[in-house]
């Protein structure tokens, strides 16, 4: 059995993904660089602000960033973007081994969700962007979780939904569980199990067994 959990957070933990595209193609039109949700999905998806941003304007601006993060916890604070079943499954994890959320977001807009969606009892451990100097793909995120949870990396049982984020998570040597739901299967070959939700099922697959 695994050592401990660790979920994504946009798009794994938060089934927000759409409602990010929206927002970064709000933005990005308004600063004169039309952004579609495909080319969200196919370029952007995964990053961090400051990759996303660098990628589709050529800079990264904090104050840009800031902005971003302000309508995106007006929209999801209340932790509508948590589904019913992921919060069972977080707290049926939660009561077999440590969880932790690992994510190329900033801690306050994870922070507003998970306090909105009731999840902060079940967490043992957030490491955000706020945490490290380097962004998925780069596997210091979860070799960060691990030290802190005082575990090898290798037990380490991680969701994620981009392929970005599948690779700093092999990369760390853990081993992944890919939510299908954000690009679908074929981006995420390199995971080692592929899943469709994220419900006490699917976590009795992986702990229980």
């Amino acid at each position: 059995m695994p050592a401990a959990v660790a979920f994504d957070f946009n798009g794994t933990l938060s089934d927000d993904e759409p409602l990010l595209a929206q927002l970064y193609a709000d933005l990005f039109g308004e600063l004169g660089h039309p952004l579609t949700e495909a080319e969200y999905f196919e370029q952007l998806a995964g990053h961090t602000d400051e990759e996303m941003f660098e990628r589709w304007l050529g800079r990264s601006d904090a104050d840009l960033i800031e902005e971003r993060v302000d309508r995106y916890c007006v929209l999801a604070s209340d932790g509508r973007t948590v589904r019913p079943e992921t919060r069972e499954a977080v707290a049926f994890a939660a009561a077999q081994v440590p969880v932790a959320v690992v994510s190329a977001a900033l801690r306050r807009e994870i922070d507003a969700v998970v306090d909105g969606a009731g999840l902060r009892p079940h967490l043992s451990l957030v490491v955000s962007q706020d945490d490290v100097r380097r962004g998925k793909p780069d596997p210091e995120c979860y070799l960060t979780a691990a030290d802190r949870l005082g575990i090898p990396a290798g037990e380490l049982l991680v969701f994620e939904d981009t392929d970005v984020g599948v690779a700093a998570a092999k990369a760390a040597g853990c081993f992944v569980a890919a939510l299908t739901r954000t690009i679908g299967a074929d981006r995420l070959r390199a995971a080692d199990a592929l899943v469709e939700q994220l419900d006490v099922a699917t976590l009795e697959r992986f702990l229980c067994s």
